[in-house]
């Protein structure tokens, strides 16, 4: 029987090519499945296979004979990558390919906002489909596990649910342009440390509540075309071809009918790639990470060894087929759509939005009122700090880009308080001189003479003769920073900037800290400063971006998509044996245990009543907003949870509407909440809205492993309403029962 279901889309095709000269697949009149038939029962097995594995580094094979093109693959999630040589890392030289450079996607995560997240997706995928990318690798959308990972910088936060909303748009948005959305890195793959060569253990509750929300939302609610396996194992298996996760929960629990890429190089087994869900491997080298034969192709586990598995009878017409019409699929959804699409690039309106998406996600953490700011006519404003100058587009991995321009935030300082006040400028620190990565350059000079202790000093002595200080430095994207292949060693503040920070708060000017960062630091000197304002790696525009909330021309909004402790030894990771893992004697893979479960980021801290820095979901705004007659009603078999907001002070402004859930008699450990919805809300002063939400069953329940079914328990809950997890303004018990 399956068989013959299997021949129903073939006859279907063979049909239409009888009533036409053109053949079925090459109809975009056709529907996608008699396209993808036809296409495959006109190739050879040869052509198959080749389609299954890379032809470059960034290519995978079409089918020449029969007009069907390559897929062309790109970087990344930020910005469209350029174009390197056909067989390496180097750049190719092309002089067309310096593209918009979108904000990191922790300052999406950090706006909060699904239009936002549509804009960015519209926007990038445009740049992807101009430059003929028919998927793009990302967004990316691993949790929050520890602020340690070098990566955090090119994730959505710590949170499933603020992740899972805000990929649905990205993927949306991106695929609109005929270019598929390859969401990474699927799963479990928390750190950067040892990721080719370390086990995730985690059991299957934590699994469905953390780490899978965020990948089903982008499959089943995005509809994504490609998903990327990571670099780690889980329970034992390489991700890139592990039957649980791509055979068992991708394909099998949630439908999913597109593409499994492997990460580069993150194809380790022959047997694996055909039988555990793979479609088609990508590498660095041959085999993985080995190095390359002259044939390096050839020897891809699904190139030459998987053909020679289905000569012999190891592999099946049948696995090969799978695959092969995925990858149709792909090609029919992208560059053979049947609506074309041409993108845009580098236009004026791709780097407003940049602009727009980096203002919308800058975090005021605190202000005693100096912000925005206020400089005396004539007067003089210090700036102090390596990152007010330095170019953060280039560099930080995969992510690296060759961008048209880059706006530091020193030069819209200038353009800013051109005519009003004196911008000065003083390094402080040395952090990062490297101006090149990946053959990618600047331009800057970054060189420095000067001692630490003669940098401080000259720091020191221009605040005493400034009227307000502007402090602009965090982390940048080298190596133990934010960066990909390293994680962080603390988070402190590296480069001796604590020192600094205190040195410049002594001297009794009005101190702003700006924090450029892709992911949580320590603040100690924190009660010592007159503001704080969390940036990002904003991308093109993202000075303007930064000096526009930091004069008043944007009035913040941004909410922390992660938790900001006041020291990373408060956070849930206690063990070697957690992070980064341990190797037992006889084992080939690290270990590395998820003993802390459910509880990351906030769920830990509000769980044990653990102290922070900022807590997640916090920030704050240039006016005010009061909260009122809250209410939560059941309604058949959901609850509508509602508030109504007023902006009570001089300003339009937003605010983020957060609305978690506490489960008060659960049988299990739970967090002592958990966010289950939220609302950007933009209000003129004296303006007011109701804000509503639907409570489900399923925003109410846990995953019960043994039963490997989500569970709702008859009992008591809460439903907090806030402006952060620690920020509740209202606390509405209900009662839940069958």
């Amino acid at each position: 029987m399956k068989k013959l279901l299997l021949l129903v889309p073939m006859l279907l095709a063979l049909a239409c090519t009888e009533k036409s000269d053109t053949p079925a697949y090459l109809d975009p009149s056709q529907p996608l499945e008699v396209r993808v038939e036809d296409a495959l029962f006109r190739m050879t097995l040869e052509e198959k296979v080749a389609m299954t594995h890379a032809q470059s580094k960034f290519s995978s094979s079409g089918v020449p004979r029969l007009g069907i093109p390559e897929l062309w693959h790109t970087d990344g999630p930020h910005g469209i990558r350029p174009e390197v040589l056909w067989d390496d890392w180097d750049q190719a030289g092309w002089t067309n390919d310096s593209c918009t450079a979108f904000p990191a996607l922790i300052n999406l995560a950090a706006t909060w906002n699904r239009d936002m997240s549509a804009l960015y997706g519209r926007c990038i995928g445009a740049e992807a489909r101009y430059r003929k990318k028919d998927i793009l690798l990302g967004p990316g959308i691993n949790m929050g596990r520890t602020p340690l990972n070098g990566r955090t910088f090119e994730y959505m936060g710590e949170d499933p649910y603020l992740a899972g909303a805000l990929v649905v748009p990205y993927v949306q948005g991106v695929q609109s342009n005929g270019v598929a959305a390859c969401v990474k890195h699927f799963a479990v793959n928390n750190q950067e440390t040892r990721r080719t060569a370390t086990n995730s253990i985690v059991d299957d509750r934590t699994l469905y509540e953390i780490y899978l929300p965020a990948f089903k939302a982008a499959v089943q609610e995005g509809g994504a075309w490609a998903v990327m396996g990571s670099y780690n194992l889980y329970n034992g298996q390489f991700n890139c071809h592990n039957k649980k996760l791509l055979c068992d929960i991708l394909k099998g629990e949630w439908g999913f009918d597109g593409v499994v890429v492997s990460d580069w190089g993150g194809c380790r087994d022959d047997d694996e790639a055909v039988a555990n869900g793979l479609d088609i491997e990508m590498g660095t080298w041959t085999n993985g990470l080995r190095g390359a034969a002259s044939d390096s192709y050839s020897n891809y586990h699904l190139a030459r060894p998987f053909l020679e598995r289905l000569r012999d009878g190891r592999a099946t017409q049948e696995q090969l087929d799978d695959k092969v019409r995925r990858i149709l699929r792909t090609i029919f959804r992208t560059s053979m759509a049947s609506e074309p699409h041409f993108g845009a690039f580098t236009s004026p309106e791709h780097f407003a939005a940049a602009r727009q998406i980096a203002a919308d996600g800058v975090v005021l953490l605190k202000n005693d009122g100096v912000l925005p700011l206020h400089v005396p006519k004539g007067g003089k404003l210090l700036v102090v700090g390596e990152n007010a100058y330095k170019m953060m587009v280039v560099g930080g991995g995969s992510s690296n880009l060759k961008t048209k321009y880059e706006v530091v935030p020193l030069d819209a300082l200038h353009e800013a308080f051109d005519g009003k006040a004196e911008v000065v400028w003083e390094r402080g620190y040395v952090g990062d001189t490297n101006t090149v990565y990946n053959k990618v350059v600047t331009g800057q000079n970054l060189s420095e003479s000067r001692s630490a202790e003669q940098l401080l000093a000259d720091a020191v002595a221009a605040a005493a003769q400034a009227d307000m200080v502007l402090y602009m430095g965090g982390l940048n994207k080298s190596a133990h920073q934010d960066n990909e292949s390293t994680d962080r060693e603390d988070i402190v503040l590296p480069y001796g900037q604590d020192a600094l920070i205190e040195a410049l708060a002594a001297v009794g000017k009005p101190l702003v800290v700006v924090n450029i960062s892709g992911s949580p630091v320590a603040m100690p000197w924190a009660s010592r400063v007159n503001a704080i304002v969390q940036g990002w790696y904003g991308g093109s525009e993202s000075g303007h971006a930064l000096v526009d909330v930091l004069t008043g021309a944007v009035n913040p909004s941004g909410k922390l998509p992660f938790t900001m402790p006041i020291a990373l030894a408060d956070g849930p990771l206690k063990t070697e044996r957690q992070y980064p893992g341990v190797k037992p004697e006889g084992e080939q893979w690290w270990q590395e245990y998820y003993d802390e479960g459910v509880f990351i980021g906030y769920r830990w801290y509000s769980t044990l009543k653990i102290p922070v820095r900022f807590a997640f979901g916090h920030g704050l705004s240039y006016t005010t907003f009061d909260w009122a007659d809250a209410s939560v009603k059941r309604k058949g078999g959901s609850w509508t949870v509602s508030v109504t907001l007023k902006n009570t002070g001089d300003v339009a402004g937003a605010e983020v509407v957060q609305l978690y859930v506490s489960d008060q008699e659960a049988s299990v450990a739970r967090p002592a909440r958990e966010l289950k919805g939220f609302e950007k809300v933009y209000l003129k002063p004296g303006e007011s809205r109701r804000v509503q939400f639907t409570l489900s069953l399923q925003d109410l329940s846990f995953f019960d492993a043994a039963a490997h079914a989500w569970v709702a328990e008859p009992g008591e809950f809460q439903a907090l309403i806030g402006a952060s997890s620690d920020d509740i303004k209202a606390v509405l018990p209900f009662r839940y029962e069958k």
